[in-house]
């Protein structure tokens, strides 16, 4: 006899990882968990392959990732359906996420020899008779550990910086979303069939320690705040570096030269695309007082339309982890409980497995809704002096991922006040479908970057060669270095050095 099964409450059976939707209960999949011996297999089977797709070189690899990156295009349509099945999300936020990933993964391809090749460096004024190069070679195997939220952007941001380094892979995906996670690897094994150079692992949060402790090269992470601590200590046992996207509580600060309409449909936007459940997502508002009542009418009316259910067409699904319905409801209640106001929705919009928008005004800024991460459909809007005290406001918390500003004036300036990853100016959340830009937070929010640049470095050790190519000249480094030498070496310093301009 079957036992009932809260839907999307992930389960094991008979060693096997059911995938169910939140809303419907329907089973999407059955995955084999993989034990800490299979974990290990894997990791062995990365390391004998790490090397042929390291071999490949740039452009091996290039070819590859871009056959890939086609592959995902010519079957959006079936990747959408499949993320809408599993996780609850909307068609339309599915292929928003699935198109931002395949831009990740062409960025990542086609620029990864421009960045991590070799190249010549300065040298020193005492050691020019030597050339200095400077490239970034793989690590080896990397592992990752992917959220559900996001379950092939986020990893993906990853992955694709990481294969495109020269590394190979074991990717565990959330439990929540071991389809989506399936469908993708199974796809690059389309186009890189020689050697498992993707590998996937199924099960709860054991296997992903047991991924920890596996002897992967580096971990890149992302999930909860409180997670990432224990990823991190976990990794601490065999020194493995490890790179850690946490929780965030992002703000946007609203000025009182904003462009009110467009910073209301970027607000509803980034606070409640994907049900509220975008770790970069906006949850906090501090609006100038002079524009506060405007702005907050705006908002008001455009969340009051949206549609809460079910299909794929609803423009928010359900909440994909139920338990995170009692964290949702818990911040809401405390923040009426405390004075606040519900002018949409309140502790009625929570209608397991769906919350509809709430918005809440007048909410002390100690209470929950403000200073944890709440994770669902909700926005709480602050009436603040003027745009410098919301800077003051957003930076007041341990988290540091993304944010926004809106002001026609003062953008920039007030973007580089706030502590944070990333900031967009007149927009929101734009900056994760920025493949060059670095993405990562500070201080809860966790460290290290993923895209970019900086996101192909992350997954690479930098190495360094120096190499003769001529006769010393003045021979510093050496034992027979001699009193007139030392001279000449310090008259050439402080010709070079020894002016203050």
């Amino acid at each position: 006899m079957t036992a009932t099964r809260t839907p999307g409450v992930p389960a094991i059976d008979e060693g096997s990882l059911i995938s169910t939707n939140p809303a419907t209960g329907e089973e999407v999949g059955r995955f084999p968990v993989a034990s800490p011996d299979s974990v290990t297999a894997a990791v062995t089977r990365a390391r004998d392959t790490a090397a042929w797709w390291a071999g490949l070189g740039f452009d091996g690899r290039r070819r590859r990732l871009l056959a890939f990156r086609s592959v995902l295009t010519n079957r959006l349509d079936e990747l959408a359906a499949l993320m809408h099945r599993e996780g609850g999300k909307p068609r339309a936020d599915a292929l928003v996420e699935a198109i931002a990933a395949i831009d990740h993964v062409a960025w990542a391809a086609q620029h990864a020899r421009k960045v991590l090749g070799r190249r010549r460096v300065g040298s020193s004024i005492l050691l020019k008779e030597h050339a200095s190069y400077l490239e970034y070679l793989p690590y080896g195997v990397i592992g990752v550990i992917g959220p559900w939220n996001y379950p092939i952007l986020t990893p993906m941001g990853s992955i694709a910086y990481a294969l495109a380094a020269g590394n190979a892979v074991v990717f565990k995906p959330s439990e929540y979303t071991p389809a989506v996670g399936q469908w993708f690897v199974d796809r690059f094994a389309e186009v890189v069939p020689e050697h498992p150079v993707l590998q996937i692992v199924h099960g709860l949060g054991d296997v992903g320690a047991a991924l920890c402790r596996s002897g992967v090269d580096k971990i890149a992470f992302t999930g909860s705040t409180a997670t990432g601590k224990r990823v991190m200590a976990a990794a601490a046992e065999s020194l493995t570096p490890v790179l850690l996207e946490c929780g965030g509580k992002d703000a946007m600060i609203v000025a009182a030269d904003a462009d009110l309409e467009a910073a209301a449909a970027a607000c509803v936007w980034g606070g409640l695309t994907n049900a509220g459940q975008t770790c970069v997502g906006i949850e906090r508002v501090y609006v100038a007082d002079k524009v506060f009542d405007d702005f907050l009418n705006r908002v008001v009316s455009r969340a009051a339309k949206l549609s809460v259910g079910a299909e794929a067409t609803d423009d928010i699904g359900p909440i994909t982890m139920p338990s995170q319905i009692d964290i949702i409801r818990r911040h809401i209640e405390d923040a009426l409980t405390r004075g606040g106001r519900a002018v949409l929705g309140g502790a009625e919009a929570v209608q397991p497995p769906f919350v509809s928008p709430t918005i809440l005004v007048d909410v002390p800024e100690d209470s929950a809704a403000v200073r944890e991460e709440t994770f669902g459909p909700t926005l709480t809007i602050a009436r603040v002096r003027d745009a410098a005290e919301g800077v003051r406001l957003a930076n007041a918390t341990g988290y540091g991922l993304g944010g926004a500003i809106f002001s026609r004036s003062q953008g920039l300036d007030l973007a580089r006040q706030v502590r944070s990853g990333m900031t967009s100016i007149n927009s929101s959340l734009t900056f994760a479908g920025m493949p060059a830009l670095p993405f990562g937070g500070v201080g809860n929010s966790g460290f290290g970057r993923i895209h970019g640049a900086d996101g192909l470095r992350e997954f690479t050790r930098p190495k360094a060669v120096v190499k003769r190519r001529g006769p010393t000249i003045l021979a510093a480094m050496t034992f027979d270095r001699t009193e007139k030498t030392m001279q000449q070496i310090v008259r050439v310093v402080k010709l070079v050095h020894g002016r203050s301009k």
